[in-house]
């Protein structure tokens, strides 16, 4: 027979692995992609909460080994996702500066090309 208190951990982490699918179909169902930060905190609220669920039943007390590691995993997880979307966007920055670059030099060089032709055919007129 199990012991009480393993029955309410269990039932307690049964409930936070419900909430965090509830989440995660939500968003999904959004028709928004996830961002990295929102990844980050579900991913590290579930690894959280798994790991402190394991923990927390060698101790004695899982449903508060769940709920530390939960917590500690979002947040965790958010700010390494937070980090990955700041990158992502200066990534992308830096993208569109190199593009908007590339057109000037396009550009530039179909007017130097331009000037090259009208100076060949100023020289035939003398």
């Amino acid at each position: 027979m199990l012991h009480p208190s393993f029955r309410t951990s269990f039932v307690f982490t049964q409930r936070v692995v419900v909430a965090v699918a509830f989440v995660s179909l939500m968003t999904a169902c959004s028709g928004q992609s996830l961002s990295g930060r929102d990844k980050g905190v579900l991913g590290g609220a579930a690894a959280g909460a798994g790991l402190g669920a394991i923990i927390g039943s060698a101790t004695g007390n899982a449903g508060v080994g769940t709920a530390i590691g939960s917590g500690v995993g979002a947040l965790a997880g958010g700010v390494i996702g937070n980090e990955s979307d700041k990158e992502d966007a200066r990534q992308a920055e830096q993208e569109e500066r190199m593009r908007r670059q590339d057109e000037q030099l396009r550009r530039q060089q179909r007017e130097i090309d331009e000037l090259k032709r009208q100076r060949s055919g100023d020289s035939y007129a003398y």
